[in-house]
Parts: structure tokens; C-alpha cells; sequence
């Protein structure tokens, strides 16, 4: 496959200011892909943002480059990336364009696409769009400038679509339910979602201010969500990340559910009604607990590279519909085109309605092995990955582990980290490996 020279595996992303994060990258990228994108005649394409301070400059510049390539461009304001991707579809867009840098703090911003038809672009298209970026940048006539608009009723139209992905003939009623928002893009749309539903919500994580999105809170820290979760006597939590594709949930105990517990929950329960089709995709990530409980029910599992494209493209080549990272990205493509944190925690609590039992009982017929993830910063056109003593060092840990365990380096897709994971039986040893192997990537950084 080509190398790509702005895209990564989750759009474009990085520190806002510095490039490709700047106003004028951002706007020839927006002309440049309405120059590629515009097939369908509608001329349209959706842009939606999380709540960064960055989200009004990076638009505006959006809305320039569109323009000048003969584009209209129709604002949602704050909506998580998973409502964009469903709007781009029934507004009959070109395209939709989410800003946001999802679970990264609030310095850092990125631009995503979704296709018509409400799915990733393919890597052709991203090359596509590279290749004009490359060009000088034109403008059509002025006759033939794109318009802006807004979308006053994006809000209401995405809550009734989560809501119909649970069962009519349910209710949430009887459930007392925290909702962390991360003071993200589902601040005014997660909570309306599970009231309306009929439960009892205790929000928190909804007043975002620009500077304050996934800052000890939502789905990448549960701390205070697993306290709230107790102090309110609830029955269960749910976190979402930034812009809304990533949930983490937490029973009333206050014990974190993570993204692999939650795809065994749904996956166990569309067996149960006797609607599951084919088997689940995990990724390299996923615990090993989780491949073990599903081959105890008899559903198939296979893994993909990190990412929720990569889950995609093994979910569309195996034409199964349960896709899930451990991070909390969980995809249902029976009900949606990409990642839904909101649907997705639904269908959790369909499980939890549907059997009476708590979330905590749902999660107890599989097992999680004890993983441990260190992340170290790495700067430069070094590859510690390549060095001797990591390399050493991984083959060490892999002679302790034996066939009880598993060791994972990469580097993230999406921030200059170096991810060191290690799965094993001991917790201890667990931890006391993976801070042997972190140890060895700093030193060759």
C-alpha cells in the first residue's frame, strides 16, 4: 500500500498550531477534498466538531477551502463523530467531516472524513485527496462558491435514531444511570438519550468550556465516574470519550467494564435472541479472557490490527456485525456504519433489561486476564521498536509468559508513543514485565 503523507489511521491529527493542525493546512485540505468528494451533484458535505476551542478556527478554515473547491458547507456544531457519520447519510451529503482529536486533550485537534454512505473513505480516497493537496490551490468562479448553512434540528434528529436502536417494547425505567460526557460532544445529546428512554440520569462531564474535554473524566478516566457511580447508589455508569465513539461503562460497585466486556455483553445477548451473524472482531489489544468466554459459548473470534478501520475491514470481509477495541470502540453493523458509543451502551442495557440481571452479573462469564499498558513518548526518526535491547528484552518476558500470556509493542496511530502491552495470569508479574520492557524503550529512544 502507498505511504500516506497526512493521514493517519484515524484522519488527520495533531498538536493545534503546529503543522498539519493550522489553519492554512486545514483549508487546503478542505478544498482539496471537496475537489475529490464531490461525486454525488448534491455539493453538500456536513461538518460536526467536539467542543475544542481549536473547533471554531479549524471550521472556518473547513468552510474556505470547501467554498473555493464550489462546496456547501451545513454546521452541526458539537456532535460525536458517530451522529456525522449517520446525518452525512440522510441529508444525502458528499461527505462528512468531524473535528475533533477524540480522546486527546484539548491542545490537540484532527480532522476526520466519512464517505455518503456514512463509512470511513477508503485508503484510495485518502490518497486521492494527498495527491491534491499537493497542487497548488484554485477557486472556482465566484458564481459557483459554496454556500454555508446550519442545521438547527442535528441534535434532536441523532437522539431519535439512538433511541430507536433500542428495543420498543422496552424501557429504562427502574434504572438509576451516571452519564459521563467528558465535557465532549455528547454533552447535550447522551443525557436526553437515556431520559427519554425512561431512566433515571445523573449527568456529569457536561460543561465544556474549550479547554476542559476528557480532562479527568469520561472514557479514558473513569476514576470519578466509578466514585459518583457509588456515592449515587447507582445502578451502573457510562463514559464516553471526547467525540462520542468510545464508551467505557462501570457496574454499581463501581468496577470498569471495558470495550472487550462490552462486545462479549452484546455478543452473548444477539446469541441469546438468536440473531448473531458470524462471530466478533477483536484486535491485537483484545484480552485473551475475551477470546476464551467466546469460544465457551461457541461464537467465532478472530483479531485485527489496532484501529476501528481494521476491525472494520475484518468485519465487511468476514460479513459479521460485532467489531470491538478494548479502549471502548465497539461496532454494530446491524445498527450503524461505524463506532457508537451511545448504540452501543444501549444494547448493554437491552442485556441488563432483557435478563434482569445487573451489568456486573453480565460480565461475570468471562474471565479478564491481568493486562498491563505503558506508553513512553519518543521523539525523532528513531525506531525503538528495532532496537537490540527492546527486542531482548520483549523475547525475556515472552520465555516467562510461555503460553500463558502475550506481548504486544507498537506504536500508537495517533499520538508519538510507543505502547508496550503485556497479558499474563500473575497481575504482578504482569506489571513488573511491562515496566521491564518500557525501562528498555526509554533507554533507546
Amino acid at each position: 500500500m502507498t505511504e500516506r503523507k497526512y493521514f493517519g489511521t484515524d484522519g488527520v491529527r495533531g498538536k493545534v498550531g503546529q503543522f498539519p493542525i493550522t489553519p492554512d493546512f486545514v483549508m487546503k485540505l478542505g478544498w482539496a477534498a471537496g475537489r475529490v468528494l464531490s461525486q454525488q451533484g448534491t455539493k453538500k458535505v456536513l461538518i460536526g466538531k467536539d467542543t475544542r476551542i481549536s473547533g471554531y478556527m479549524l471550521e472556518s478554515a473547513l468552510e474556505a477551502g470547501l467554498s473555493a473547491a464550489g462546496l456547501q458547507a451545513a454546521f452541526t456544531g458539537p456532535m460525536p463523530t458517530p451522529a456525522v457519520a449517520y446525518l452525512t447519510q440522510t441529508f444525502r451529503a458528499e461527505a462528512g467531516i468531524v473535528i475533533s482529536a477524540s480522546h486527546n486533550p484539548y491542545y490537540d485537534n484532527g480532522i476526520k472524513f466519512f464517505s455518503c454512505e456514512g463509512t470511513k473513505l477508503p485508503d484510495d480516497v485518502e490518497l486521492a485527496i494527498e495527491a491534491e493537496l499537493d497542487k497548488p490551490l484554485t477557486c472556482v468562479e465566484s458564481a459557483e462558491l459554496g454556500k454555508a448553512t446550519r442545521i438547527d434540528d442535528a441534535a434532536g434528529r441523532y437522539i431519535e435514531f439512538c433511541k430507536s436502536t433500542f428495543p420498543s417494547d422496552s424501557s429504562l425505567a427502574g434504572l438509576r444511570i451516571v452519564i459521563d460526557c467528558a465535557h465532549g460532544a455528547t454533552y447535550h445529546i447522551a443525557p436526553s438519550v437515556f431520559k427519554e428512554l425512561g431512566a433515571d440520569v445523573v449527568a456529569m462531564g457536561i460543561e465544556p468550556n474549550g479547554t476542559n474535554i476528557n480532562a479527568e473524566v469520561g472514557a479514558t478516566d473513569v476514576r470519578a465516574l466509578q466514585q459518583r457511580v457509588v456515592d449515587e447508589a447507582a445502578d451502573l455508569g457510562i463514559a464516553f470519550d471526547g467525540d462520542g465513539d468510545r464508551v467505557i461503562m462501570v457496574d454499581h460497585e463501581g468496577n470498569k467494564i471495558d470495550g472487550d466486556q462490552i462486545a462479549y455483553i452484546i455478543a452473548r445477548e444477539t446469541l441469546r435472541r438468536g440473531e448473531l451473524k458470524g462471530g466478533v472482531v477483536g484486535t491485537l489489544m483484545t484480552n485473551m479472557g475475551m477470546e476464551i468466554a467466546l469460544k465457551n459459548l461457541g461464537i467465532p473470534f478472530t483479531r485485527a490490527k489496532v484501529g476501528d478501520r481494521y476491525v472494520m475491514e475484518q468485519l465487511l470481509e468476514k460479513g459479521w456485525t460485532i467489531g470491538a477495541e478494548n479502549s471502548g470502540h465497539v461496532i454494530l453493523l446491524d445498527k450503524v456504519t461505524t463506532g457508537d458509543a451511545i448504540v452501543a451502551a444501549l444494547q448493554v442495557l437491552s442485556s441488563v433489561i432483557g435478563t434482569g440481571m445487573s451489568l456486573k452479573s453480565l460480565c461475570e462469564g468471562m474471565s479478564m486476564f491481568p493486562q498491563v499498558l505503558e506508553n513512553v513518548r519518543f521523539s525523532g526518526d528513531s525506531d525503538p521498536l528495532q532496537s537490540e535491547a527492546v527486542l531482548e528484552a520483549k523475547r525475556r518476558v515472552e520465555h516467562q509468559l510461555g503460553d500463558k500470556g502475550r506481548v504486544l509493542l507498537r506504536k500508537s496511530g495517533t499520538e508519538p508513543l510507543i505502547r508496550v502491552m503485556v497479558e499474563g495470569e500473575n497481575a504482578a508479574n504482569v506489571q513488573t514485565y511491562a515496566l521491564e520492557i518500557a525501562d528498555a524503550v526509554k533507554v533507546s529512544c
